[in-house]
């Protein structure tokens, strides 16, 4: 015997279903479950059919009360840079008035909403724009004449002086990574998290110590590690004499293969840096190069390393094996 066999008692039953709350749709689920043996997400299926959207229990997503300010809130997320929701909801009261100036005035409702909205509310809103990101191809080739020589780094550097660095390359190819093109050299400081970026030609070692050793003279400290992956742009013989032969040699290590946790805190500038500014096209003239390098060192970097809040966790401990 099956609940579908009883048209007029199945629509008594929607009704029923549509009216109560959680805890009450659970006890009738049951009820009809034990009754006619059906299946649970059947019987879900059947009292549904009829509901309106409206009236459809919501599965998680973003509060509808939170509706009116989707659009300011938006407006003002792509202006800061796209920030996460603990930052948005900083710099929102420092927003708010250029962008009533710009645009229309916030009715008293709306102002209130954004007095009270709350980080996690902000990226429940923002999730859709956020997944609508592309993603760019893997330009990473292993290098495997210096795997022996530098030793693998299995863990984050704990290190408080400023100094070490993590290093990451990012490729302009477009759809495909034929021929040569215009790559990006990102690279993040552990202790203070000051980026720097710089572009080069193609994956050749000389513009890749060149870059680095420019990276060197820009920093705001000395030099006194690098870590990046292993792909060949890094490790080659090059870069290797430049970092070592020297009066106080620069400590170098790898991460482990395909495990980008390795370099964390690079690998999450990498959307902040190359490609919220360059986006995922293909940069195949040379001549491009020059134009990029001047916008990383004297507008780019400039804005992130010093307006640009950046959040860090502030301490770690261990409970058991978590």
């Amino acid at each position: 015997m099956k609940l579908l066999s009883f048209p007029a008692h199945l629509q008594r039953l929607r009704t029923r279903y549509a009216s109560r709350g959680k805890q009450g749709r659970s006890r009738l689920l049951d009820e009809l479950c034990d009754q006619y043996h059906d299946s649970r997400k059947h019987a879900i299926k059947l009292l549904r059919q009829d509901q309106p959207p409206a009236l459809r229990p919501r599965r998680g997503g973003a509060p509808p009360r939170y509706e009116p300010i989707h659009e300011v809130i938006e407006r003002i997320w792509k202006a800061a840079e796209q920030p996460c929701g603990k930052r948005l909801v900083e710099a929102l009261p420092l927003w708010l008035p250029h962008d009533a100036k710009r645009f229309d005035r916030l009715l008293p409702c709306q102002q209130s909403l954004l007095a009270e909205v709350s980080a996690a509310t902000l990226d429940r809103l923002l999730a859709e724009q956020r997944a609508r990101g592309r993603r760019g191809l893997s330009g990473t080739r292993p290098g495997s004449l210096l795997r022996s020589q530098i030793p693998l780094q299995g863990e984050v550097w704990d290190e408080q002086r400023p100094g070490f660095l993590e290093a990451d390359s990012g490729a302009h190819c477009g759809s495909s990574l034929a021929g040569d093109f215009v790559w990006s050299l990102v690279y993040t400081d552990i202790a203070s998290t000051w980026t720097e970026g710089r572009g080069v030609w193609n994956k050749g070692a000389t513009g890749g110590v060149t870059q680095t050793r420019d990276v060197e003279e820009t920093l705001p400290f000395a030099l006194r590690g690098l870590d990046f992956d292993n792909g060949s742009e890094w490790m080659n013989w090059t870069l290797m004499r430049h970092l070592q032969l020297r009066r106080a040699p620069v400590q170098v290590t790898r991460s482990r293969p395909y495990h980008k946790e390795d370099n964390a805190h690079v690998e999450q500038k990498n959307w902040m840096w190359p490609r919220q500014w360059l986006g995922y096209g293909r940069l195949d003239d040379p001549a491009v190069v020059p134009l990029v390098n001047r916008v990383y060192q004297e507008a780019w970097g400039s804005w992130h390393n010093f307006f640009l809040p950046s959040m860090k966790l502030r301490a770690k401990w261990r409970e058991e094996r978590r």
